[in-house]
């Protein structure tokens, strides 16, 4: 192993933890406008470091791989700490959801390019009607108390599968409006090219995330109601079912061109350094805004003591809920993104034993810390599923296994060295806790802990 390729993978890793710090630092800023140039300045420097000069790259296309793995870790990774580390819920079934985010945003682009229009309508459609039975079943339960989770969710499943059935009859009926527009592979039409695929990606990325985000919606009413413990044993059994759908996909499921366990070929690769720092951002600005909502500050309390959150007055069940819903909708987006970078997916990248990534960064960057969870994403992919997965490999073919020796032990190093995680509760710039100024106290005001005058004399 050539010492500067160490020197240079240890700089790269430096510079884009540093790159981070200067991002989210300068999103914090008071300034509109600093807060503008500073964004556009941080995705400008990627983009010239992913630009071919000539055939000098800065980032080369091992490193642009990691980058974008990287960016899509962390948006599944925030949905998970959101769930587990702001909330309190053990949940091991986040994998699951992001492979159902990317098989579902691949199968619209899919579709589309290939003339087919259903895919598109079908969940599109199907995602407002589903939306719409959901909030209006929700607003019919609430008139009565009492109602047994198990039956509510019977009226939830009831109203998502008629809400479904209608969009596929849709979808079909459609179909054939856009055939024309749409054209063939060999001759494509005018919605099959340029910017409207883009604009269409865009969509399937949104319609996976709020797929995802009914799917969990739908599996979290009656499990969330479980202990944590048994949560987390339900979400793997999510998660290994997810899988076992994937690899018969093109015999249980009505899908022939997902391919089942042979994976699943010709995806748009529509991903590019635009999108996935558009997405990250968007799932960056969404999370921290939520957490310093007054919402987030009932997430957290359901964390710290579900006893004292319900004498005050918070519907702990509601906040569960909310909390998985929104996480999941993470997950979604970043498997979307990812699908449309690779071009290529098969059932092994969303096996079980892989979704603990996502777990161990959370642990690693310290549960309740988003600034954690982006540099433990960004800092995990490219030292040890970049550096010493190629650093192994000299070793022997079989040597990049033994990751998966190393990172358990590392990992119970740092939970026995730092339980809190290595960035443990510390926040940068942006995702800092907004400081409210203390009033002024106006002239003539009593000092705090004086009665007024009236009631000084009363007593």
């Amino acid at each position: 192993m050539e010492v500067g390729f160490l020197l240079g993978s240890l700089l790269k890793i430096a510079l884009l933890l540093g790159y981070l710090y200067g991002l989210l630092r300068v999103m914090g800023h008071p300034k509109l406008w600093v807060k503008a140039l500073g964004v556009l300045a941080a995705f400008a420097v990627i983009q010239v470091a992913l630009t071919d000069f000539n055939g000098f790259k800065l980032l080369n296309a091992f490193d642009q791989g990691l980058l974008f793995q990287a960016a899509t870790m962390t948006m599944v990774a925030l949905g998970l700490n959101l769930i587990y580390g702001f909330n309190g819920q053990f949940s091991l079934g986040q994998w699951g959801f992001y492979g159902i985010g990317a098989y579902c945003a691949a199968d619209i682009t899919y579709r589309w390019v290939n003339g087919d229009a259903r895919g598109f309508l079908v969940v599109g459609i199907g995602i407002i009607l589903g939306g719409l039975a959901i909030w209006g079943i929700g607003a019919f339960l609430k008139r009565y108390r009492g109602i047994p989770v198990l039956s509510s969710f019977t009226f939830y499943i009831l109203g998502v599968v008629a809400a479904g059935f209608l969009a596929v009859k849709l979808g079909a009926l459609l179909n054939p409006l856009f055939a024309p527009l749409l054209g063939t592979p060999a001759n494509p039409g005018p919605l099959a090219s340029g910017l409207a695929l883009q604009v269409v990606f865009f969509f399937a990325v949104i319609f996976a995330g709020a797929f995802t985000a009914e799917i969990s919606f739908l599996f979290g009413l009656p499990v969330l109601s479980l202990g944590s413990d048994y949560f987390g044993i339900a979400t793997l059994g999510f998660a290994i079912v997810i899988n076992t759908l994937m690899v018969n996909s093109d015999t249980i499921l009505p899908f022939p061109e997902m391919k089942g366990g042979r994976g699943m070929i010709g995806i748009p690769k529509l991903t590019t350094w635009f999108w996935a720092f558009f997405f990250l951002l968007v799932v960056i600005i969404l999370m921290r805004n939520l957490i310093h909502s007054s919402t987030g500050r009932a997430i957290m309390s359901v964390r710290e003591d579900e006893t004292a959150s319900r004498a005050m007055g918070i519907n702990v069940a509601e906040n569960k809920l909310l909390t998985f819903v929104v996480g999941c909708f993470f997950a979604g987006i970043g498997g979307a993104v990812y699908a449309h970078y690779i071009g290529f997916l098969s059932p092994g990248t969303f096996d079980f034993l892989v979704g603990f990534n996502p777990l161990i960064i959370v642990v690693f960057g310290g549960l309740g810390s988003m600034t954690g969870t982006i540099a433990a994403s960004f800092g995990w992919v490219f030292f040890l599923e970049g550096l010493l997965r190629v650093l192994l490999s000299q070793m022997g073919t079989e040597a990049p296994t033994w990751r998966y020796v190393l990172y358990p032990i590392t990992l119970l190093l740092l939970i026995l060295i730092r339980p809190q995680g290595l960035l443990g509760n510390v926040e940068w710039g942006f995702l800092k806790s907004v400081k409210v100024a203390s009033r002024q106290k106006e002239a003539g005001t009593p000092p705090t802990g004086d009665a007024p005058q009236s009631i000084q004399e009363g007593a």
